[in-house]
């Protein structure tokens, strides 16, 4: 009798189980795809691509005259004095220490116009995705890069990125 009760405990929790879970609506974002595929995503990208190739440009031609310099005095080190030498050399590694600084805090602009441009998209999808969950009753969005598989009617990705689309067409980065 003993077993019986508890099978039959066991079997009700099953079924209220599954019950419980076939109300709940669950849903795919591929947020990638958002961030990187919507108008304003895209935008950014290729705002920030433009400034990273231009600042490479400009660096190659910096350090270019740099080893310039620096073959020029290895050349003269014969014909310059030990002092003048080491005061020529001193300038130089001053110039190498600010080009490199300067190289430095471009990529570290690039790398905060991009996390700012992240959480301006991410703030922007926030109250679309919330509406979205509100309006068709959604228990659970998921990102679809931690799903191993499922319906395609599941993913809102494309609608999501249409709405995104309309409601901020583009960043101000500069």
């Amino acid at each position: 009798m003993k077993y019986f009760i508890k099978i039959l405990i066991f079997i009700s929790c099953l079924f209220l189980t599954s019950i419980t879970y076939a109300e709940q609506k669950i849903v795919v974002l591929d947020m990638k795809f958002v961030l990187n595929e919507s108008k304003a995503g895209k935008g950014a990208q290729d705002f920030l691509k433009k400034s990273f190739t231009d600042n490479q440009k400009k660096f190659a031609s910096i350090e270019k005259a740099l080893k310039k310099e620096e073959s020029d005095l290895l050349e003269k080190k014969s014909i310059l004095s030990k002092e003048e030498y080491t005061k020529k050399a001193d300038a130089l590694r001053k110039k190498v220490i600010d080009y490199q600084s300067q190289r430095r805090a471009s990529i570290d602009e690039i790398t905060s116009k991009r996390a700012k441009a992240k959480e301006t998209l991410l703030k922007a999808l926030d109250p679309i995705l919330n509406n979205y969950i509100k309006e068709n009753n959604i228990s659970l969005v998921m990102n679809k890069l931690n799903m191993l598989g499922g319906s395609p009617d599941t993913d809102i990705t494309k609608f999501i990125v249409e709405k995104l689309n309309k409601e901020i067409p583009s960043l101000n980065l500069k």
